[in-house]
């Protein structure tokens, strides 16, 4: 009787996690000042990358404070609500996955 040989292929697929936008909503209340030391201190941006993120929101009504993974964009929302409750600001900010 002859031997029988088999072999076993395996395939794995690397899925990169999900990116999650952390974006504020323009409301008639929070001083422009305040959105741009946010921008600057929590998402780390420049005062130029503040500015023109603080513009996006004032005319488009939102912008992109910045991209992160699920749990660092929970954090980031966490801390900016913070601060701005703390400061009696109604500052809306969410968190949306990108596609």
């Amino acid at each position: 009787m002859a031997k029988e040989s088999t072999s076993t292929v395996s395939k794995t697929e690397l899925k990169f996690p999900s990116r999650y936008n952390v974006v504020l909503i323009n409301d008639d209340y929070t001083p422009m000042d305040f959105v741009i030391q946010l921008l600057i201190e929590i998402f780390n941006r420049s005062i130029n990358e503040a500015k023109d993120i603080t513009m996006q929101i004032h005319e488009n009504g939102k912008g992109v404070a910045g991209t992160y993974s699920h749990e660092v964009a929970e954090q980031k929302h966490a801390e900016s609500v913070m601060i701005s409750r703390h400061h009696g600001h109604p500052l809306k900010i969410i968190i949306e996955k990108m596609q």
